[in-house]
C-alpha cells in the first residue's frame, strides 16, 4: 500500500466521535500544491485551474473588510444561465436559472465558490489537513473532501446521523460514496450529540486531537458559511453582471436561492445590493426559521463591516416542510415533474424545496411576482437524490418489458458482445 505524503495516521476514538476511515490510503496522483504555485502565485505553465492567485475584488466591494488576499481556482466558471420554463409557471413571469450545479463534477454546487477562498486561506496558514462538519449527506462535506484531495490535504468530516446508525458503517450512498472514495476520514456523531455540543465544540475537539498528533488542521464551518466564504457569492454576483454584458437589455429583478447555512444567501444579497444589479434576493430556508437566518446573515455582514441590515437586502421564507432533508411525496413528485419537463434535475434537500415553495408563493402572491424577470440559483446536490431512492421509486412507472413479436426475423451472430 502506498504511504500518504503526509504520513500514516493512527486511528483514535473518543466518547462521541466514532471514526470510519476508508481502508485505501494512497499518494495523491493529482496536482500537488507545490506544482500549482510559484513565487508569483501562478506557475509558468497553467491552464487556469488549481491555481492559487491574488484576489482582486469588484470595485463596488472595496470598502468591505477584511478583503481576501488569495483565491484558489477550483470551480468551472462561469456557470451557464438559461431560460427555465417550469411546469405551472405563471405566464407573466420570465424565469431563468443559473446552473451552479454545473460548477464542477465531484465539486459541483454552490459550495465550491466558498471553498475557493477557504482553501486559499488554509494553504496560506500552512495547513496539512481540513476539518469540516455537516449532515450525513452534506454536499458541502463532499465538496470539501474533493477539494482537499485536489490540493493534497487530508480531510476529516464530522457527519451527523441518527442515534440508531451512529455506531454502524455509514455506507456508500450518495455523497458518502465520493467522500470515502477520495479517502476522507469520516467521524460520526448522533443528532442528539450534535444538538447538545454544537458544531463548533465538535470541530474544536477534533482539531485538538489532530494538533496533539502533530497535524496542522484548518477548520471550515458548516456549509463553509463564514464571512470569508461569503466572498464566494459576492464573486458570483460579479460573474452574473459580466454574463449580462452580452445581453444589455436583460436585467434580473429578483434572485431566488435555497438557504441551508446562510453564506450563499449573504453573498448574493450583499453583492446584489452593492453592485449595479440591485435585484431583490429571496432566500427559501430549508432548515431553522427565517428569524434565525436574518440574524445569521447579519452576523456575516457585520463580520465584513458591510454596514447594512440583512432585513433591508433579503427576503427569507420558510420552505423546510417536514424538516431538514425530509421530503413529502408532493415535493419529490415536483422534482420528478421538473426533470421530465425541463431536463433540470433538482436535489430534494435544497433547490428542490426552494423551487417548490417559490412556485407556491408565485401562485399565492401574484402581485409580488407578476411581470418580473427572476433568476433561480441552482445550488447543486444531485447526489442527495440517491438517499431518496426508496421514497421516490413508487412514482417511477415509466418502464415496461419490450414486446418482440415472433414474426420479427432473427439473424445468427447478432449480439455476441453479450
Amino acid at each position: 500500500m502506498l504511504k500518504m505524503m503526509t504520513g500514516s495516521l493512527p486511528t483514535s476514538t473518543s466518547l462521541f466521535l466514532r471514526p470510519f476511515t476508508t481502508s485505501l490510503s494512497g499518494k495523491n496522483l493529482g496536482v500537488s500544491i507545490s506544482s500549482v504555485m510559484a513565487n508569483s502565485g501562478e506557475p509558468k505553465e497553467s491552464f487556469g485551474f488549481l491555481i492559487n492567485k491574488p484576489y482582486n475584488p469588484p470595485s463596488w466591494a472595496l470598502h468591505l473588510h477584511p478583503i481576501p488576499s488569495q483565491i484558489f481556482s477550483l470551480a468551472h466558471l462561469p456557470t451557464p444561465i438559461h431560460r427555465w420554463n417550469l411546469p405551472n409557471l405563471p405566464k407573466s413571469i420570465d424565469l431563468w436559472i443559473k446552473r451552479d450545479d454545473l460548477s464542477g463534477m465531484q465539486l459541483s454546487g454552490n459550495k465550491v465558490r466558498k471553498l475557493e477562498f477557504l482553501m486559499a486561506e488554509a494553504i496560506s496558514h500552512g495547513a496539512d489537513c481540513i476539518i469540516t462538519i455537516g449532515g450525513i449527506q452534506s454536499n458541502h462535506c463532499r465538496a470539501t473532501a474533493v477539494a482537499a484531495k485536489y490540493l493534497n490535504l487530508d480531510c476529516y468530516l464530522i457527519l451527523r446521523t441518527s442515534k440508531i446508525l451512529v455506531d454502524k458503517d455509514p455506507g456508500l450512498t450518495g455523497n458518502l460514496l465520493v467522500e470515502r472514495l477520495v479517502g476522507a476520514h469520516v467521524e460520526l456523531v448522533s443528532k442528539e450529540e450534535y444538538s447538545k455540543f454544537g458544531s463548533q465544540a465538535l470541530t474544536n475537539l477534533l482539531k485538538e486531537r489532530l494538533i496533539s498528533q502533530g497535524r496542522k488542521p484548518y477548520v471550515i464551518p458548516v456549509g463553509g458559511s463564514n464571512s470569508l466564504g461569503t466572498w464566494g457569492y459576492i464573486e458570483g454576483i460579479r460573474e452574473i453582471e459580466e454574463q449580462l454584458h452580452i445581453a444589455p437589455s436583460m436585467a434580473f429583478e429578483d434572485i431566488v436561492v435555497a438557504c441551508g447555512s446562510g453564506g450563499t444567501l449573504a453573498g448574493l444579497s450583499l453583492g446584489s445590493w452593492l453592485s449595479k444589479m440591485k435585484a431583490k434576493v429571496h432566500g427559501f430556508s430549508v432548515c431553522d426559521d427565517p428569524d434565525y437566518f436574518y440574524n445569521y446573515v447579519q452576523d456575516l455582514l457585520d463580520g465584513m463591516h458591510a454596514g447594512v441590515s440583512s432585513r433591508d437586502i433579503v427576503d427569507i421564507q420558510d420552505s423546510k416542510g417536514l424538516g431538514y432533508a425530509m421530503n413529502t411525496t408532493e415535493e419529490l413528485e415536483f422534482v420528478k415533474e421538473v426533470a421530465a419537463a425541463t431536463g433540470v434535475v433538482l436535489d430534494p434537500v435544497y433547490s428542490g424545496k426552494a423551487a417548490f415553495q417559490m412556485l407556491k408563493d408565485m401562485s399565492d402572491n401574484p402581485a409580488k411576482w407578476e411581470g418580473r424577470k427572476v433568476l433561480f440559483i441552482h445550488t447543486g446536490g444531485l447526489l442527495g437524490l440517491y438517499d431518496k431512492n426508496e421514497q421516490i421509486a413508487p412514482t417511477m412507472a415509466n418502464w415496461r418489458r419490450m414486446d418482440i413479436a415472433e414474426s420479427v426475423p432473427t439473424k445468427e451472430g447478432i449480439g455476441k458482445m453479450f
